[in-house]
């Protein structure tokens, strides 16, 4: 008599492996690429941690890099960017969209959300970029970018590429990294701070009236000289 393939049959390693252990290798990878990076980094270290068997990894992510990279997407998924391409695609002033911005970038470090590992691996992609920041890079961080230097340009009177944009949107996203690269150093220079979302919409408002102050001066220093112009050919 034949014997009928089932799928734990035909997938073995299926019967036992779960999303549970998924979340979990998840997890530990996070905290061990944190503390050593990428390179230091190994499998059978994160798979010790996870309490999972080395093959787990293979079954999940097929190598060390895929697992990382999906490390990454927890982080760019914290990072709030659907949230900031949603304030990116609605009809606002230029003003408004780059406020709703900032909001979204900053709701995306609420304390209670986040584990410091989170940080850690942001702030070592700094420093020492890995091949999988580059898709992160390419696929997420420059079309925001993109989209980011169209609305400041828009308020200052500049072309997107212009030198004098490009600035300013560095300028705007520079305010931004204290509390993205340094949350927990941030907590112990100002213990009275609690990263709420009440607290952290206070200081993107803050963020967006300091910068729109100076942008908004510029594009009027901008529009000036025209103004002047065309009053003077109406006389």
């Amino acid at each position: 008599m034949r014997r009928i393939a089932t799928a734990t049959t035909l997938e073995p390693s299926r019967a036992r492996y779960s999303d549970a252990t998924r979340d979990k290798l998840l997890e530990a990878a996070g905290r061990v690429f944190a503390e050593r990076g990428y390179s230091a980094a190994t499998v059978r270290d994160i798979c010790k941690q996870a309490g999972a068997n080395v093959a787990a990894v293979n079954y999940y992510f097929k190598d060390k890099l895929a697992l990382y990279s999906e490390v990454l997407n927890r982080v760019k998924r914290a990072a709030h960017v659907d949230q900031m391409r949603v304030a990116l695609d609605q009809n606002a002033s230029p003003e408004e969209i780059l406020r709703d911005v900032i909001k979204a970038r900053l709701r995306g470090l609420h304390a209670h959300t986040l584990p410091d590992w989170y940080f850690r691996i942001a702030a070592r992609e700094f420093a020492q970029p890995t091949p999988a920041m580059a898709q992160v890079i390419e696929k997420v961080m420059r079309p925001i970018y993109d989209r980011v230097r169209e609305v400041v340009g828009k308020i200052i009177v500049r072309p997107p590429d212009h030198e004098q944009t490009r600035l300013c949107t560095h300028s705007v996203m520079g305010q931004l990294l204290p509390y993205v690269l340094a949350g927990p150093v941030l907590v112990r220079l100002w213990p009275e701070m609690k990263m709420t979302p009440e607290q952290l919409d206070r200081v993107a408002n803050h963020i967006a009236d300091f910068s729109l102050a100076y942008l908004r001066e510029l594009g009027a220093s901008r529009s000036r000289p025209a103004r002047m112009k065309n009053a003077r050919r109406r006389k």
